[in-house]
């Protein structure tokens, strides 16, 4: 009965080493004068006190939050864990775009998401602070944000993907409350231009940035994506483009993240950051 016992005990403690980690933190944003709610998963291999891990930062879309990837992606902490990676979900308001507005400052996402966290999250974690060993991605108004803030510091980020991104927001120039920070479109357009990915993807020279994008064959945004991939061609820009059967929902994010996730681990593992 003993040998029972201790069987099972042992059985239960292998699971919970396996078990990805969940943190629920505010960090403080000297920007925006506020407090910014993030989740850091770590995965079960975070216990050796020794070891430091590259990060991965994933942004949600419009209308979400920085729960979003926990609470409607069940395979994520499994995907964390068997990558061995920390990754990173920052609030990015109900929709920011990740730019810094130039119409209500405010609303400064591009240097709360791509300097304030992660100078937080290099402090409080045992984090690799190498751009070989941070990416960033998101889905939808998350993967225009990732690519434009890979883009736009490609010193502190080594890889970048997007998932069903809004990246060419100017055909929707009455959508997701971008005019409220951009203003109307027809009388600031210079601001939709600057901000939009696949404008900024001039900036962007062969190798800066590895990248992975992908869009379902349903998606809204299958087009736009069509048009950022066929820019990046055009500048022989080296990335990973997929399509693949799906629509704008956590079905086809719930599959794509796992491909992401693998995608920066190879990045991380070619880099020698990541065994």
């Amino acid at each position: 009965m003993k040998t029972v016992i201790a069987i099972l005990v042992f059985s239960l403690s292998c699971f919970f080493l396996k078990a990805a980690t969940v943190d629920t933190i505010l960090i403080y944003s000297n920007g925006m004068h506020k407090n910014v709610k993030c989740v850091v998963i770590k995965p079960a291999s975070y216990k050796k006190k020794s070891k430091q891990f590259p990060v991965v930062y994933l942004l949600h879309g419009y209308s979400g939050d920085y729960s979003n990837w926990v609470q409607k992606v069940p395979d994520l902490l499994k995907a964390v864990d068997d990558n061995g990676m920390l990754v990173v979900c920052p609030d990015g308001a109900f929709g920011s775009w990740y730019f810094d507005s130039p119409v209500d400052t405010t609303m400064k996402y591009e240097t709360n998401v791509a300097l304030e966290i992660p100078a937080y999250i290099d402090a409080h974690y045992r984090t690799i602070a190498d751009r070989k060993a941070r990416a960033i991605t998101g889905l939808s108004m998350g993967g225009h944000g990732a690519l434009f803030l890979a883009i736009r510091h490609k010193d502190f980020f080594g890889a970048a993907g997007s998932m069903s991104g809004g990246v060419d927001f100017r055909p929707f120039p009455d959508n997701w409350d971008i005019k409220k920070y951009l203003g109307d479109y027809a009388t600031h357009k210079d601001n939709w231009d600057k901000n939009s990915v696949i404008n900024i993807a001039d900036q962007l020279q062969n190798n800066e940035l590895a990248l992975i994008i992908d869009c379902g064959l349903g998606d809204f945004f299958l087009q736009v994506n069509r048009n950022f991939n066929q820019k990046l061609i055009d500048k022989k820009i080296n990335h990973d483009y997929i399509e693949r059967p799906g629509e704008h929902n956590w079905d086809y994010w719930n599959n794509s993240v796992k491909y992401q996730l693998l995608f920066f681990h190879e990045f991380f593992k070619k880099n020698g950051v990541q065994n």
